[in-house]
This record gives structure tokens, sequence and C-alpha cells, in this order.
């Protein structure tokens, strides 16, 4: 059964069917030669799909080009500019302090990376930075869009995983802090070692003026993460009626008090929700009968204990899991592996006694660092569409960034307390 399973998947990716429907239709050939009725295929679907918890996907989905077009991105990015543009590497730096901004109130990936890159990729390049150095910038950056959250791959995780999704939601601030962090020092650093990003010197008063009117003109861009997520931290609502919430407020906001979100933009808007939404849904419901056919084949077990075989040690088994999914990460898109690959190695995980909500945030890491792995990529897919560039020509800049980010997730994977420390503290 699982010989037909992996063959029917490997035929159908070759031939470039779409993901969704490699699972799918690999399950539906396992079913039919392990002899299973063909029923249970349209039922485990169904039941993945009926949960309260993934209704926050297409919300959060909506709320992000919400926000995109009611300018509410345009004023995170000035604020981030104001903040750090003011020396050698501050615009790349800014790219990633705006992705942070914009990641608290998105949840998705490709989404920061088309909201802050359509704006900084032209502007990075008029500053001197490379192109291609620009678009792997914004595309490094952009993954953020998961890491902190709200995060759409988080509410995904808890779901499969049986996690809680607030534990994940706040456990994913200081990784996420570290990642940045981390980007914003490769940035400039390299800008100082290559010589671009010349900056004009500007007086602490000149420079706390332009903060204080970005911050102004940002104040309701920047009420909408402390609603949100005050929200959800204080008990106030679910994750899923947060991005009810988001859709809400950023409506309010883009129409009524920017003035930028007009009638007319809200039926594009709302159909580019919907098929993001329809590809995102078709994924988890296939990946669930895909599962499916794995538990029925004790595939977890079976991992489990092979992995067991090998060493008894954690700090092994969060190596092999690290390779594992760096590896799965440059074939498959963050949900799928998420929904594919936590079922079988979380219950693992905690039989090492590793902490389920430190787990989570590693394969979150993991997952987000797969957006800049080809052939799949979806980051680079965006930023090299807003460039006009082909993902080869961002090799370079890419393998600096992955380098940096393989480092990053060692830390967060050796080091607990960074993922567990404020749900702890908050608990």
């Amino acid at each position: 059964m699982i010989t037909a399973l992996l063959v029917a998947v490997v035929v159908l990716l070759f031939f470039s069917v779409p993901v969704a429907v490699c699972l799918g239709f690999a399950s539906l050939i396992a079913l039919y030669v392990k002899g299973v009725p063909l029923i249970n295929m349209a039922q485990t679907v169904y039941e993945s799909l009926d949960s309260f918890a993934l209704m926050a996907v297409p919300f959060f989905i909506l709320a992000g080009n919400l926000m995109q077009t009611g300018g509410i991105s345009r004023r995170l990015i000035g604020l981030a500019n104001a903040l750090v543009g003011w020396f050698r590497g501050g615009l790349g730096s800014a790219s990633v302090l705006a992705s942070m901004f914009f990641a608290t109130i998105s949840g998705s990936s490709s989404a920061t990376t088309a909201a802050i890159g359509s704006t900084l990729i032209p502007a990075m390049e008029k500053k001197g930075y490379p192109k291609p150095f620009a678009a792997a910038t914004c595309a490094a950056a952009g993954e953020l869009g998961v890491i902190i959250p709200p995060s759409i791959p988080m509410v995904v995780y808890g779901l499969v995983a049986n996690v809680s999704i607030g534990g994940l939601f706040i456990a994913g601030f200081i990784p996420g802090l570290l990642v940045g962090l981390s980007l914003i020092a490769t940035i400039v650093v390299l800008a100082r070692w290559k010589n671009f990003d010349a900056v004009e010197i500007v007086s602490g008063a000149e420079w706390r003026a332009q903060v204080k009117r970005a911050t102004i003109d940002a104040f309701w861009a920047l009420l909408m993460p402390v609603v949100i997520l005050g929200g959800i931290y204080t008990g106030v609502f679910t994750p899923t009626e947060a991005s009810v919430v988001a859709v809400v407020y950023g409506l309010l906001v883009g129409m009524f008090v920017y003035r930028e979100l007009r009638w007319s933009d809200l039926l594009p808007l709302f159909s580019r929700s919907m098929v993001a939404t329809s590809l995102i849904m078709l994924i988890v419901g296939y990946a669930a009968i895909f599962g499916h056919v794995m538990a029925l084949e004790q595939v977890p077990q079976n991992l489990g204990r092979a992995i067991a075989s090998v060493s008894t040690n954690p700090i092994v088994f969060m190596l092999l899991v690290n390779v594992l999914l760096f590896v799965v990460g440059t074939l498959l898109e963050a949900l799928v592996t998420i929904i594919l690959i936590a079922p079988i190695l979380a219950p693992v995980a905690a039989s090492f006694g590793i902490d389920p909500v430190h787990f989570g945030i590693v394969m979150i890491v993991n997952v987000a660092i797969g957006m800049l792995t080809p052939p799949v990529a979806v980051n680079l897919v965006v930023a090299c569409k807003i460039a006009n560039l082909r993902m080869s020509q961002l090799t370079r800049p890419v393998c600096l960034y992955l380098a940096v980010l393989t480092v990053d997730v060692l830390i967060i994977s050796y080091v607990p307390a960074i993922s567990t420390w404020l749900p702890h503290v908050l608990k």
C-alpha cells in the first residue's frame, strides 16, 4: 500500500500535477490496492475540513489582502524605514522590520513577501542594492510572516498535532525576533562590506521627528496587532475569532480611516482571497487522507522505532528532524509538510521528552526556511515575479541567507527556552 502511494506521488509530481491532486489521487490508488472502501476518502477529507479552528485560515488571508490594499502595509513600511533607514544597510533592514510588523497581522509568508517586496525591492534597487540581493532579502524577510504570530501554519500545526494554538502564538515571538535580528545583522555587514546603500547623516532631532511622524501616520496600523493578539492572550476571543476581528478592523481602517480602500476594490480582493483559501483547503483535505493512509500502515510507529534505533539521544533526534524537514521543505509546500510530517514526528518528539510547543516552533521555522529552497520556494517565486528575475539569479544571496537561517534553527532547536520561556511566563 505504501509502495503504491509513494510511486503514485513521485510519478504525478514528475508530470507537474498540482500537489493537492497528487496527494488525493495517490491516496485513492493506495486505498483501492488495500481494499479499503473508497467512501472513507470522502469522509476523511470532509472531517479534516470540518474544523472551527481551520476557519481562521480564510479570514487571515482576507485580512492580509485588506491591509495591503487599504494602506496599512505602506504605513508600516514607512515606520520601519524611519526607524532604521538612517544607517548603511538601513533600507534592507527596514524590509525585515516591516515584515516583522506585517507578520503580526497577516499570518502568511507569501502575503508578507508580496506586500513588502512590491514597495521595497524597487526602492532598494534605487539605493544601490543589487536587484537579486534586494529580491532575496524580501523573500527571506517574508518567512517571518509564519514565524511571528498570528500564523496560518501554526493554526494547522495546532490542529494536526493537538497542541494549543494560543501557546504556539505566544512561543513564536522570541524565535521571530531572533530570526529578524540575524537577517538585519547580515544586511548591515554586507552593506558595509560591499559599500552599497549610501545614506545621508541625520541628526538625532531629525530622526526623532521622522519617527514621530511615521508613528502617528501608522497609529491605526500598529493598534491592529495589539487588538488581535491582546484579545487572544487575554482570553477575550479565540484565534479563530481573532481572524474575523482582523478582517473587520482592516476593512474599517482601510475604508473609513485611511480611505484608500474603495468599494470597487472589494470584489477583486474577495476573489483573490477565495482562490488562495481554496488552494489551501484542497491541500489540507487531501493531505489528511494521505496521512490517514500512512496511519493505516503504521508509518508513524515504524518511523519512531527507526529513529529510536539510530539513537535515544534527543539531541541526535532534533538534528535528524532538522535534516529531514530541510529536505522535505525543498519539495513540498509548508502546509503539506506540516500535515504530513507533524502527526508522525510529534508523538516521537514527546517520547523523547521534548516540549510539544517547542517542537512545534522548530517545525514552523523549518517550513519557513523551506519557502526559500527551490524548487517549491514560494517566497522566491513571489519575489522573482515582483523583481522580474529568474530564480537562478538569486542563488548567491539566497545561499547566504540560508546559512544564517540554518544557524538560527539550530539555536532554536537546542535552546528550548527561546520558545518556551514566554508561554511559561504568561501562563
